[in-house]
């Protein structure tokens, strides 16, 4: 998306700890996985010089230092001393949901009197009390809202933001959710990538006739929003009480007609075969909870990656978690993901999410922070620029107070980002 912030000047960070390159292994390109998931491409009292928002040069801190360049213009350059600090790619989240008008908390005391994700819909919680919402509210107050969570991202670590819209489920609130984003991310020095989501679920207008909703996606929605230029993706949630395998195929078919991806939430709440979703490569399958080793299989076979929420099961009480370890020792090329939204994932933490997924789906932490960077570029199709310390990449890092990267998914429900860079642009977060 277009920015509006001045050049960013030149950035040294020197005496890194740990620098987390990211980088991909001799020979291998795509995104990571068996073994490479592991390879975070660890530099010891690293450096990396920034300018004009690019990544210019990677290496040891000594070597920097003796650089001609470097001497002859250190005087100009803003330095940054990260000396027993760890430094990793800026996260890239795959999977948001920040276009909301308010929290949802009557549906979270129901769920701890015990109601279920699906009981709550049906008595008109849910996705259906966020779609009121964000019908009444205007443009103005959304994006003021996405902007405030797209800095409280960052505050976190995170420099790429996936965001959708979803909450409308109307031609005119999903199109003013997609503006409600663009106009945030405008303001914001991070990258967002916006994501339409109509085919979230049913409205009520359309109980019962949910194959005209299907049409109005595929031949009015989808369209508007690519000839607007708002959104670069297609998301449908396909799964029990959403949308069907047919018509999430044709929400699909109408993406591609109109030149954009495609991606899915699916198998969260049960099975659905993923054979034919495949078949038409989206980016991204996303929750995943109930796969099959068949499914497993083609994954695997594909360029899609598995996109893992686990921040959703632990909202919800399931005790359930996506299988982690079966998709990565099975070939997948796994990412990870807030999923935040105000009904079933209210964190923006990336790091809960990574310790999330050492704790409950038994990923190691080097394999959780691969997933939360550079596969998580390629969830979105933008690992040309992102998810790794490359020359030539867009200049996204984050640093972390401490010595030791496993450290970051160790102490959970502590934010230590102290500081973040993203697109060159310097941004400062407190310590907690």
């Amino acid at each position: 998306m277009s920015r509006k912030f001045n050049e960013p000047g030149a950035l040294l960070l020197v005496n890194i700890g740990q620098l987390l390159t990211l980088r991909a292994p001799s020979g291998n390109s795509g995104p990571r996985r068996g073994a490479d998931l592991r390879d975070l491409g660890i530099i010891s009292d690293a450096a990396v010089l920034c300018d004009a928002g690019k990544i210019i040069s990677v290496g040891k801190t000594s070597e920097a230092l003796k650089d001609s360049w470097i001497k002859k213009n250190r005087r100009g350059l803003i330095e940054i001393d990260c000396s027993g600090r760890v430094v990793l790619p800026g996260f890239v989240d795959s999977h948001t949901h920040p276009v909301f008008a308010a929290p949802r908390l009557v549906d979270f005391e129901k769920r701890i009197s015990g109601a279920t994700y699906e009981e709550i819909s049906a008595a008109g919680g849910g996705i259906r009390s966020s779609m009121a919402a964000v019908r009444e509210a205007g443009k103005t107050k959304l994006s003021a809202d996405v902007l405030s969570a797209l800095r409280t991202f960052s505050a976190y670590g995170t420099t790429t933001v996936e965001a959708k819209s979803g909450y409308g489920l109307s031609l005119q609130s999903e199109l003013k959710s997609l503006e409600a984003i663009r106009i945030a991310a405008d303001k914001w020095p991070g990258t967002v990538v916006p994501t339409l989501l109509g085919a979230h679920i049913v409205p009520p207008e359309f109980e019962n006739r949910a194959e005209e909703y299907v049409k109005l996606i595929c031949d009015a929605m989808i369209p508007q929003a690519a000839k607007g230029r708002l959104a670069s993706c297609v998301d449908v949630f396909c799964d029990r009480g959403a949308f069907t395998e047919e018509q999430s195929l044709r929400v699909f078919a109408a993406a591609r007609k109109s030149g954009l991806s495609v991606r899915a939430h699916v198998s969260q709440l049960s099975r659905t075969s993923l054979e034919r979703l495949l078949a038409l490569a989206p980016l991204s399958l996303d929750h995943l909870d109930f796969v099959d080793d068949h499914d497993i299989e083609l994954i695997a076979r594909s360029a899609t990656v598995a996109t893992l929420v686990p921040g959703a099961n632990y909202f919800l009480g399931l005790g359930k978690y996506p299988p982690a370890r079966r998709l990565i020792d099975g070939g997948a090329a796994v990412a990870l993901a807030t999923d935040y939204n105000p009904g079933t994932s209210p964190t923006v933490s990336m790091a809960f999410v990574l310790s999330l997924a050492c704790t409950q789906m038994k990923m190691t932490p080097a394999e959780a922070i691969c997933a939360a960077t550079v596969n998580g570029a390629w969830a979105l199709g933008i690992a040309g620029r992102k998810g790794s310390l490359d020359v030539g990449k867009d200049a996204d890092l984050a640093v972390f107070v401490v010595k030791d990267y496993r450290e970051v998914a160790y102490w959970f429900g502590s934010n230590l980002c102290q500081e973040v860079i993203a697109n060159g642009v310097q941004v400062t977060s407190r310590v907690r």
